[in-house]
């Protein structure tokens, strides 16, 4: 498996292939591949251009080295801390902040910084290495699925570090581990392991670290090979849209996507595949 940088200003981000999957590895070792624009633009990127390949129909973001994302880069963070721009604790919210940081666009900016994973239609897991915290689970937060290494370390930190919950994750992590749990990690910034993860529903699955990406694979390459990618993508994006729908709504989006969905050559071939007992040959069409 041969990797490459992104593009050849960015190696912080690495691209390579296996048969029809893609795999983006955060490439920062020496730093726990702490998160900074870089891999933040080269993921980009590197959605987007997986996104038009049609050989590609999975997608899975790793770490290099023994960590996958150890949150933002604190030299980052130390010269925030340096800038001039104090906040009165005595201020409302709307003189704490500039107009432009109230107004539409930048919210928007900020609430959806991953959505970009949410709406890629190909699925997206992330392989949890090792070390995850901060931005960095943010991140995997908007992944499709998520499997981490046995003893994979987790934080959100952000408690610890004088800061809120960013990026949207005050708004999907109680959707995925309840708002108990999420209260619980949010408030505490405590470190917890893959195990404990794998309990509250955090990630899907964690794997004996010796044999991490080996099982990971193995999953990833299953649903490549045996789910229609036009079925995957269609279900994606009923999940997605579903948080903002009642059930009414979401059963009859279903319902007209079930009549395309037998109008779809990747129909005709889920029914020939499994009357002949062979591998199915999906186009995504």
């Amino acid at each position: 498996m041969k990797s490459e940088p992104i593009n050849s200003s960015n190696s912080d981000v690495l691209y390579s292939e296996i048969d029809n999957i893609a795999i983006l590895t955060l490439n920062r070792p020496e730093k726990l591949n702490a998160y900074n624009v870089n891999i933040f633009t080269g993921l980009k990127e590197g959605i987007k251009k997986i996104e038009s390949n049609e050989n590609i129909n999975a997608i899975i973001i790793t770490g290099a080295g023994r960590g996958f994302c150890a949150g933002a880069d604190m030299e980052g963070l130390k010269k925030t801390t340096k800038t001039n721009n104090k906040i009165t604790p005595e201020a409302s919210i709307d003189e704490k902040l500039p107009n432009e940081i109230i107004g539409p666009k930048i919210a928007e900016h900020f609430q959806t910084r991953f959505g970009f994973l949410a709406t890629c239609r190909k699925p997206i897991i992330a392989a949890i290495n090792g070390p995850c915290a901060g931005i960095g689970l943010v991140m995997t937060l908007f992944c499709d699925l998520r499997f981490a290494a046995e003893g994979a370390k987790f934080t959100t930190s952000f408690s610890r570090r004088g800061l809120i919950a960013e990026h949207g994750i005050s708004w999907i992590l109680p959707k995925l581990i309840g708002h108990a749990h999420a209260m619980d990690i949010l408030f505490t910034g405590r470190v917890f392991l893959a195990e404990e993860a794998f309990k509250i529903g955090l990630i899907n699955n964690c794997f004996p670290k010796d044999d991490f990406m080996k099982s990971t694979l193995e999953y990833v390459k299953d649903l490549a090979n045996m789910s229609s990618p036009r079925s995957v993508a269609v279900m994606k994006s009923q999940i997605y849209k579903a948080f903002f729908q009642n059930l009414n709504d979401a059963a009859s989006i279903g319902d007209l996507e079930m009549e395309k969905s037998f109008l779809s050559e990747d129909f005709k071939e889920g029914v020939n595949h499994f009357m002949e007992k062979r591998t199915p040959k999906f186009t995504g069409k």
